[in-house]
């Protein structure tokens, strides 16, 4: 496997300069930041993000005050309390997308967090706590634990409230069969236990999160 320093070297020359790539690269939230993000934001961000895949990322954000309204912020309670029939007249309200499955999946996340309320505080709690040598052991617990969180979805919502965590994009995923780390897509537990050993691998040599590692890998391939 190539060192990172030749990895970031190559990242260089394809976005021109240093400057240019560092632009690109994307922050960590610290622990205690993450712990200060309420759980209905948790909430709204994970359903954003379910909402968000298979549709243009802008047409979901446009409408997201509507969902904001029609779910009551959020709130984990009120969203876990949502009956059947709640579901029913909520598939006719017009400020949301009516995906029955997604929309369910809001109830079932706002149960989730609500769990994880009781067991470790807050949901930024669980989130600051756990460790980042195993946040491939993240996404497997929120694919287990939450709805519609599988594949991509679960460490997609993690980059977009600040958790540190790299994700496995195609242009990623194309470095790591390069580098003989994955033989194929991953799909499997396994192959994201290889992933993450290559990233760790990766962070020691540079000190680097684990989200600038990431983006700095896949400008190496464009």
């Amino acid at each position: 496997m190539r060192s990172f320093a030749e990895i970031y070297h190559t990242a260089c020359l394809h976005k021109g300069s240093e400057e240019a790539l560092t632009a690109l690269l994307p922050k960590a939230r610290t622990s205690r930041q993450l712990k200060n993000v309420t759980d209905d934001r948790y909430l709204s961000d994970m359903s954003r993000r379910i909402f968000r895949a298979g549709l243009k990322h802008e047409m979901v954000d446009k409408k997201w005050p509507g969902f904001e309204e029609v779910f009551d912020r959020f709130d984990p309670y009120s969203c876990a309390m949502l009956s059947d029939e709640d579901i029913e007249r909520l598939m006719g309200d017009k400020r949301i997308i009516r995906h029955l499955g997604k929309v369910k999946a809001v109830r079932d996340n706002a149960a989730f967090v609500r769990a994880i309320q009781q067991e470790h505080g807050s949901f930024g709690c669980y989130l600051a706590d756990w460790p980042v040598e195993d946040i491939a052991g993240l996404w497997i617990t929120l694919k287990k634990r939450g709805k519609q969180l599988g594949g991509n979805s679960g460490a997609a919502f993690l980059r977009m409230v600040g958790k540190d965590t790299f994700l496995l994009t195609k242009d990623v995923v194309a470095v790591l069969k390069l580098e003989g780390v994955i033989e194929k897509e991953p799909s499997a537990q396994k192959d994201f236990y290889a992933a993450q050993r290559a990233f760790l691998q990766w962070r020691e040599e540079s000190g680097r999160p684990l989200c600038e590692i990431s983006r700095i890998v896949s400008c190496s391939v464009s």
